[in-house]
């Protein structure tokens, strides 16, 4: 097919679909129109995908533009498909990091004993996470099975963290979490005789196998103690830590402060391109084990490591 293409611009006040539909269409026909959109052509829609950033950024295809040019094309017929065609220094592991970005949402419920709670809780939180990434135009990362690999499409099911705790109030915190850095986290039952050196040198070990893998500078969950469920999940609790509130107790405070030093000087930088600051911060929680072992889990997570948090 050949013909001279013509550009074609309409004001549009915001993004409200029918406001980007009619300016949409006001621009197609001043450039000609559709006309040659035939059934079943495949017409390939450029996004530049690259940028991880908000629409509002406008670094990237607002999604109320996609839609409803995506409807437009539909509708007569045309096979769409989304995409980008980067190149330079937008490598595979580049790209792979923003298809990562939005995450799977973490939820922790810290539910008040004297809380009475008519309905189904889970079904609710799921429900709040659903609509919650449809209006916020957030990528949904969550398949149905670990091998047909098939996207729920919205985002559930959620990972939800139930804990009971006095008090007559619910208090919800939710962390999207990504997988460019989850990817890079470990677990270890290490031996007692192993003891705080062990621990240490797995905790430092875990960062430079990790490298700028997952976007540094990072933050560090640490978990030790439990058992092998239990300190995976102390590591992901201690992402939700600020980052300049150290463990009350001051010998975990002590070694927290050691570990981050020691991840600093490992020289590997912001993006693994060497510095002083490859960690920003690090959080260890522990808890009671059992005589024979010495749990230790390290959650890997990004700078901006999310989170939000209610009460209700």
């Amino acid at each position: 097919m050949n013909r001279n293409w013509d550009a074609a611009f309409a004001a549009c006040k915001s993004y409200e679909e029918a406001e980007v539909s009619a300016a949409l269409q006001a621009a197609i026909d001043a450039a000609g129109g559709l006309d040659w959109v035939t059934p079943g052509m495949r017409v390939a829609l450029k996004l530049n995908l690259v940028s991880a950033m908000k629409p509002e950024q406008a670094a990237t295809v607002h999604p109320a533009v996609v839609c409803a040019l995506v409807k437009l094309l539909t509708a007569r017929g045309a096979h769409v498909i989304l995409g980008d065609s980067p190149g330079g220094l937008y490598t595979a592991a580049h790209l792979q990091r923003v298809y990562d970005v939005t995450g799977m949402a973490c939820v922790f419920l810290e539910i008040g004993q004297e809380v009475h709670i008519a309905g189904d809780l889970k079904a609710a939180v799921q429900e709040g996470v659903r609509r919650g990434y449809a209006a916020g135009w957030l990528r949904k990362s969550v398949v149905r099975d670990p091998f047909d690999r098939v996207n729920t499409g919205d985002n559930t099911p959620a990972m939800l963290y139930f804990d009971l705790v006095p008090g007559e109030q619910i208090k919800i915190t939710v962390a999207p979490k990504g997988f460019g850095s989850e990817n890079m986290s470990r677990i270890q039952m290490l031996k007692p005789a192993d003891g705080v050196e062990g621990f240490k040198k797995f905790v430092v070990d875990t960062v430079k196998l990790a490298g700028s893998n997952p976007c540094p500078p990072i933050v560090l969950g640490v978990g030790v103690g439990g058992s092998f469920d239990k300190v995976a999940y102390l590591a992901k609790k201690a992402l939700l830590r600020p980052l300049d509130v150290p463990n009350p107790d001051p010998y975990y405070a002590d070694l927290e402060k050691e570990l981050l030093t020691a991840i600093n000087e490992l020289g590997i930088g912001p993006q693994g391109f060497g510095g002083r600051t490859t960690c920003l911060g690090l959080a260890i929680e522990q808890m009671p084990t059992h005589v024979a072992g010495l749990p230790v889990a390290v959650n890997v997570s990004c700078h901006v490591t999310r989170r939000a948090s209610a009460a209700l």
